[in-house]
């Protein structure tokens, strides 16, 4: 879709700058290192999955890995951008940015430590609604293609981003700060919160895969929860991620190809990159302290944003979803596809718990063996939902 501006009554998107990028590759960014066994162990900390073929060096070595292995989720952390960069490119005055989204393909090549991949991006398009949050909003599209060092193709993702104008976000209020002020728990509640989760963490850490024959459709996974989330958990998230460490990072752009990446988005003055000024102090470009991902934690910058204060990652929620059902499909199993739809952000205080369901059963598979679907949604503890998923996993025969 394109067009030069797209209204709703007197608010108007002015997406001239979007469109001339529509089908082309953009952001030429590139991580300097391969990969090690700290940044997995890091990854799996931020996103609190305690599988100890990602962080136990002794269990890793004794399973049929021989050694430490990322989870699927960890793809993302060996790209720039939390995977919404290409979807994000184009000015648009006075808007911002959400994650809204995420579809993934993967081929089967697992990430070990001493991995370095390489990336292919384009901008794939969008398409304009109306929604509550913001009125007219832009949901853009962006593709990104994983190559290790080798030419191994690992996986493909889509990214949605939602881009909307912040004046009319604000004015909506749909994430008002008197309606997100951060729920406070009580101990008795903190400690049924930890049971379900430790009983999550033994329902298989064994990583015993269940086969395709003893797999029923309607056959729930186990209940998983992830919180309360902080400030303090975002910035774990945040850093989880590579590109977020000082120093990690490259632009790359092939000559003569000017990348979209350094154009200014129209993002308020506050919510952008220095990057001229990030050669001397790195903050004005780690993306935690400055850059439009810094309303995460810090609160008046989200307000100003109409997300009513700190918020989480939609890479995160993605990483949960893959997780969970990795989990449950244990050392023999392996997702191929996963499509997720972001409903709202994680917020402040808020805990979010994670139910999956196997929906469908299928012999032969696209791929060429059995596999199963797997349904997952994401709730508040007040029962809202915030992501719903669908996954094709493989399991052993």
């Amino acid at each position: 879709m394109s067009g030069s501006s797209e209204s709703s009554g007197d608010v108007k998107l002015d997406l001239s700058d979007v469109d001339k990028w529509v089908g082309k590759p953009v952001i030429f960014a590139e991580l300097w290192q391969p990969c090690n066994g700290t940044d997995i162990r890091r990854w799996v900390q931020a996103m609190d999955y305690p599988n100890p073929i990602h962080w136990d060096e002794e269990i890793a070595r004794s399973s049929r890995f021989g050694g430490l292995v990322a989870p699927q989720s960890f793809t993302v952390a060996m790209d720039y951008g939390h995977g919404c960069h290409p979807a994000c490119v184009g000015r648009i005055p006075g808007s911002h940015l959400i994650f809204g989204g995420e579809e993934w393909w993967f081929y089967g090549s697992r990430i070990r430590p001493g991995d370095k991949l390489f990336q292919e991006r384009r901008f794939d398009g969008y398409k304009v609604g109306d929604t509550k949050f913001a009125g007219p909003t832009v949901f853009t599209r962006g593709d990104t293609v994983h190559r290790n060092q080798d030419g191994v193709l690992v996986a493909k993702e889509r990214a949605t981003a939602i881009r909307y104008l912040v004046e009319e976000a604000k004015m909506r209020g749909m994430y008002d700060k008197q309606q997100r002020l951060p729920r406070k728990w009580s101990a008795a509640e903190l400690d049924a919160i930890q049971r379900v989760r430790m009983d999550w963490i033994l329902s298989n850490r064994e990583g015993r895969s269940p086969h395709y024959d003893e797999v029923q459709v309607g056959q729930k996974l186990p209940r998983r929860v992830i919180g309360p989330h902080s400030i303090i958990t975002f910035a774990l998230e945040c850093r989880a991620h590579r590109q977020n460490i000082w120093g990690t990072w490259r632009w790359n752009p092939p000559a003569g190809v000017y990348d979209p990446a350094k154009e200014d988005a129209g993002f308020d003055p506050n919510m952008t990159y220095d990057h001229e000024a990030g050669r001397i102090d790195p903050r004005k470009k780690d993306g935690l302290f400055y850059g439009p991902s810094s309303g995460h934690i810090n609160a008046d910058k989200g307000e100003k944003v109409g997300m009513g204060g700190t918020y989480g990652y939609g890479s995160s929620m993605n990483a949960w979803c893959l997780d969970t059902i990795a989990y449950w499909a244990g050392h023999e199993g392996y997702i191929w596809h996963s499509q997720t739809q972001f409903r709202s952000p994680a917020f402040e205080g808020d805990v979010t718990y994670i139910d999956g369901e196997v929906v469908e059963k299928t012999a032969l598979s696209p791929y060429g063996f059995p596999a199963v679907k797997v349904q997952l949604k994401m709730t508040t503890q007040d029962g809202d939902t915030i992501l719903t998923a669908n996954a094709d996993v493989q399991l052993p025969c």
